[in-house]
């Protein structure tokens, strides 16, 4: 069994890179996809750890796009961007590293914001909650549940970190056009992931699959915790219907979701062959053969 979706402390997860590939071989998984949010920094220790124990790490990243659709779960519809096999080296890795600077006067902007609010917090503790890693709002928000301005995540995001609340500030994001056409253009597989977060019914979703497959959207991310059978089967339906290949992961983030675990999602409800896996790869493959003509 495999996972395509996993998270480290490179952006908002609690294992380091080679912890989370020691704990896949724990579970006897043999190959698991690191989809740190907006970064490559986790990849190395990663891809090491992998050759040392028998995983088979696959190069990845989950990119957060400009795009906002009808409510889900009292939030706008949001997009998420996994590139399967995105090039280090490329344009796309290039936007993001420009990307990573402007949240890092993201997070001081919100920082001094807190402070105004009576929070006393300083981006060297955030920082340490994070584990070295990027700073994302999880890490915000785990500080001020320690220091005991809120009792819970939920509370820390409604009353300072989610949006409209006083401490939030946006992130920049690139269009779902310019990072799907730059993965395909450099080699990578841009998929959709958990498509029940951008907020549409059926009809809805297939109109905006079909207009992003014209981008180069490779596939269709349908096996994840929060896909009941019903859905799943409808997204396996689309994706047949339009010519996207079928991924699924656990979106694993260590115990920032607890109920989340590796290779199995949430009691067990997540499964993934590794024949799903060769799908990416061979169409990877043909990918490569079209660029190269």
């Amino acid at each position: 069994m495999i996972d395509l979706h996993a998270h480290t402390t490179a952006s908002d997860g609690t294992l380091t890179p080679a912890q989370l590939i020691k704990h896949a071989a724990d579970l006897g998984l043999s190959a698991v996809a690191v989809t740190d949010h907006d970064t490559l920094e986790g990849l190395p220790e990663a891809l090491a750890a992998g050759e040392r124990l028998g995983v088979e790490v696959v190069r990845a990243i989950e990119i957060s796009l400009d795009y906002k659709g009808p409510k889900v779960a009292g939030r706008s519809g949001w997009m998420h961007l996994l590139v399967y096999y995105i090039d280090p080296h490329g344009s796309l890795a290039s936007e993001l590293s420009d990307l990573k600077r402007w949240r890092v006067e993201r997070n001081g902007r919100m920082i001094a914001k807190l402070n105004q609010l009576g929070v006393e917090i300083t981006l060297d503790q955030v920082a340490a909650v994070s584990g070295g890693g990027q700073i994302g709002r999880p890490h915000f928000a785990k500080l001020l549940v320690d220091k005991g301005y809120v009792d819970d995540w939920q509370q820390a995001f409604d009353r300072y970190l989610g949006k409209g609340a006083p401490a939030y500030e946006d992130k920049r994001r690139l269009a779902p056009r310019e990072a799907i056409s730059k993965a395909r253009a450099e080699g990578g597989l841009p998929v959709l992931a958990h498509p029940f977060s951008v907020g549409l019914d059926d009809g809805g979703l297939r109109r905006k699959l079909a207009e992003w497959k014209s981008m180069g959207l490779c596939g269709l991310e349908v096996i994840y915790p929060e896909h009941d059978e019903d859905y799943r089967a409808r997204l396996s339906a689309l994706a047949g219907e339009l010519g996207l290949i079928e991924t699924g992961g656990s979106d694993f983030h260590g115990a920032n979701k607890p109920e989340i675990e590796l290779g199995q999602g949430i009691d067990g409800n997540v499964v993934v062959a590794d024949c799903v896996l060769r799908n990416l790869e061979s169409l990877r493959a043909e990918v490569h053969k079209d660029i190269a003509r």
